[in-house]
């Protein structure tokens, strides 16, 4: 039977170890393409990576030339006395410190004065802000009809100017303003203020921390309302059926599930009332007699309204104790916070 096999075509062999052969070879020869394949992905990459390093490049040039050295310029001013003409500064290592605390006379009482009035503002306008604001987005979350109007009304005197703002109420806060018109006209001229509300040693700083809330509220209210939307409906729902009122269903679930916001709008209002003197500054400008001098008020002062004195190492040292009085009281704010959940 052999010799009648026909016999197999000149140049295709069938056998197994001749296809195993050609599978061994052009196996060999894959790693080589593969190993070109493979770089080119990694070339293709590195050059996207430098692409975006080269355009993230003058952000973090520029962070560094007026961010990263003004700080280190600014913390090492501090320990310096100098008046920003001279060319030399004079070191006086932590003098700067002792005296704005305890050691120089004529600053140790008005920083007194002002860092009263900062913890005053610090805490009334934070608390205030969210007294007026959760009960508003509560309210306007409960609203179905011209909701989206209501929403940019209330959101207007965070939108506007807040330059305009301020002389605006000025204006109204004057001795012959809208205010004592309104007073004298509906029988209340015993509130009303002959010098002005903001003028007037009694009436100056509550009135300056009823603006600041007003200036406030509008974000602490859309923060709020974005929190009322993210709660579960089937909660609220299953609170009015086991008879829970509005107050009962806002006091035992709608604030406990929003403490996360209100700790940031505390947050935002403590940075605010430590750190923000421009409605002190353009509304009375410390005034009357003191009554509305705050701490970053001072330290403006310090740096820029006395002359040829050597104060701008006070003034950076009074900003370096305001930022770290903010920061410790931020993290104890937080920590308060997150303990009580």
């Amino acid at each position: 039977m052999s010799a009648t096999q026909p016999a197999a075509p000149s140049g295709r062999s069938t056998a197994p170890h001749d296809r195993g052969l050609r599978t061994r070879a052009s196996g060999a020869r894959r790693p080589a393409s593969g190993g070109r394949d493979a770089s080119e992905p990694g070339r293709r990459r590195r050059a996207r990576w430098l692409t975006g390093y080269a355009f993230v490049a003058p952000a973090v040039v520029l962070f560094l030339v007026m961010g990263l050295y003004t700080i280190v310029y600014g913390f090492s001013l501090s320990f310096a006395k100098w008046n920003g003409f001279t060319a030399d500064w004079e070191w006086v290592g932590v003098r700067n410190y002792l005296d704005l605390l305890y050691q120089d006379p004529t600053l140790g009482p008005d920083l007194r004065r002002a860092a009263l009035n900062t913890l005053v503002v610090m805490i009334a306008v934070p608390l205030g802000t969210v007294a007026v604001a959760l009960p508003l987005a509560v309210l306007l979350s409960s609203i179905q009809r011209l909701r989206g109007l209501l929403r940019s009304v209330y959101f207007l005197p965070y939108v506007t100017s807040g330059i305009a703002v301020y002389y605006a109420w000025r204006y109204v806060l004057e001795p012959e303003g809208p205010v004592n018109f309104l007073l004298r006209t509906t029988g209340l001229g015993s509130l009303a203020r002959p010098q002005g509300f903001l003028a007037d040693p009694a009436t100056a700083l509550p009135t300056l921390i009823v603006i600041m809330i007003w200036t406030a509220v509008p974000v602490a209210t859309l923060l709020y309302l974005a929190g009322l939307q993210s709660i579960n409906p089937n909660v609220l729902e299953a609170a009015r059926i086991d008879g829970a009122g509005s107050v009962r269903t806002v006091r035992h679930i709608v604030w406990p599930l929003l403490r996360p916001i209100t700790t940031a709008i505390l947050l935002l209002g403590v940075r605010d009332s430590t750190q923000g003197f421009q409605i002190f500054l353009i509304m009375t400008d410390g005034g009357p007699a003191g009554h509305t001098d705050v701490v970053g008020l001072q330290a403006y002062h310090l740096a820029f309204f006395k002359g040829l004195s050597p104060t701008l190492g006070l003034a950076s040292a009074l900003g370096w104790m305001i930022f770290v009085a903010a920061l410790l009281l931020a993290l104890a704010n937080g920590r308060t916070l997150r303990s009580t959940r």
